[in-house]
């Protein structure tokens, strides 16, 4: 079989390989689809590394020129890496040779070889002719399409949006309460849940404005005109109520609330939650116990008392979770953190009905991807690599919120909604590509 040369950034050497370290791993020196030594490696232009009968047997089977790792189109026809076969040689003479006599004793795989070799023959011969068929652009194909599209419309939305200056500016959570109409005491009250609709004629009746609520006391709830006979509605009422006294305006209680308010800790979660769950969890309860955790493991670890309560009352008196809800959040923590996540976003439906959907299969994308990931380092025997990759990963997640705390505040604030969007609406869509891949992958090991 004719062995040509395909080099990736350098240029022929017919000199054996230099001396290299012998304690060396075989592992990185595998074949990304057998997970064995490398046999005659071919490395295709995405960088992948492949034996030769492997990639003849995925092409054969499958009848695609393409990696069976990513899916890349090849550039040309596969050449097998002189350079990298002479390393291998020198390092593993033992393994090399036995692999070598498998093969040659293997008529079936020396057929493909042929065939291989001989559809590699045909390609040159028709590009030397001057007849090739050029493969096609690389693109993401449905999914790229779609992403362009979907971005092309979120920028001329966020454009409006920001030309406009309308909407964040017109919340209650950046409105003194002492400048709030009676349409808008209605509104706070309204948010705190289903419950208080019932009530909210009595307000407007009165023409309950701001001032006149910061001077409301409990005992004049529950006598007329607001005849609030029920104890708990009257007690949440007081409760915020007492919140908005000590702010001077509307504590955020939704998505859009929170990040009007706190636009850096919103993007900041959005991207961390999705990269690095626990970290970013462990980050809430150490930095941000009580504004952000007491919230999150009340919703995602509710008592049975709680859960027959609305997911804004909840929010409003939020004690020490007790021991087993400790126990349950421990141990989503450490197995199912993605689940916490769409947990959360799950008791949001009512409030953020398409955006509560979004991040709930998010959630279950990215928690198939760990899956994934895991399996890997299973099928491979690494797991033993597992602290070192841990610890990298800290070490790259902080280096990057070291970075983004330093420049925060020179990114200009039209740059943090587009990735903002970008994360919350069409990360989805990215990671069903990615997940498709990983299946596909499993595939291809399969054959």
């Amino acid at each position: 079989m004719e062995e040509d040369v395909m080099l990736q950034g350098s240029s022929v050497d017919p000199d054996p390989a230099p001396k290299i370290d012998r304690k060396i791993s075989l592992n990185e020196f595998s074949c990304h689809c057998c997970y064995d030594i490398l046999v005659n490696p071919t490395t295709l232009n995405c960088g992948h590394s492949f034996c030769r009968h492997c990639l003849a047997l995925w092409w054969s089977s499958s009848k695609k020129t393409e990696c069976p790792e990513c899916r890349e189109k090849w550039e040309g026809f596969p050449k097998v890496n002189i350079l990298l076969r002479d390393v291998i040689e020198k390092l593993f003479p033992d393994q090399i040779q036995q692999k070598y006599q498998d093969i040659e004793q293997n008529n079936e795989l020396k057929q493909i070889l042929q065939e291989f070799s001989k559809f590699g023959s045909d390609q040159n011969k028709t590009s030397s002719s001057g007849d090739v068929r050029q493969n096609p652009q690389r693109g993401g194909g449905f999914f790229s399409g779609v992403l362009t599209a979907l971005t092309a419309v979120a920028v001329v939305l966020l454009v409006y949006h920001w030309s406009s200056r309308e909407s964040e500016h017109d919340l209650l959570v950046h409105k003194p309460v002492s400048k709030w109409t009676p349409e808008e005491v209605v509104l706070w009250l309204e948010q705190l849940g289903p419950w208080a609709s019932h009530y909210k004629e009595r307000f407007l009746s009165e023409a309950v404005n701001g001032r006149l609520l910061l001077t409301l006391a409990e005992e004049e709830f529950s006598k007329e005109p607001f005849s609030i006979e029920n104890s708990s509605h009257r007690r949440a009422i007081l409760l915020e109520l007492d919140r908005v006294k000590t702010l001077g305006v509307k504590p955020p209680q939704n998505i859009w609330e929170y990040k009007a308010v706190n636009s850096g800790k919103s993007l900041f979660l959005l991207y961390a939650l999705k990269s690095s769950p626990r970290l970013s969890m462990l980050y809430m309860y150490v930095f941000d116990y009580t504004e952000t955790f007491l919230p999150f493991i009340h919703t995602t670890c509710p008592l049975e008392e709680d859960q027959e309560e609305d997911i804004i009352s909840t929010f409003i008196d939020l004690h020490e979770p007790t021991w087993k809800q400790w126990r349950e959040f421990i141990v989503k923590y450490l197995f199912l953190p993605y689940q916490l996540i769409a947990e959360f976003a799950w008791d949001w439906l009512e409030v953020h009905y398409w955006t509560s959907r979004f991040i709930i299969v998010n959630a279950m994308l990215l928690s198939v991807q760990e899956l994934f990931s895991f399996w890997r380092l299973w099928s491979r025997r690494e797991l033993k690599s597992l602290p070192r990759l841990m610890w990298g990963h800290f070490w790259k997640m902080s280096t990057q919120g070291l970075f983004v705390a330093i420049f925060w505040p020179v990114i200009p604030q039209f740059i943090c909604n587009c990735l903002f969007y970008w994360a919350l609406y069409f990360n989805p869509i990215i990671n069903i590509d990615l997940v498709v891949k990983e299946i596909r992958r499993l595939e291809t090991q399969a054959v």
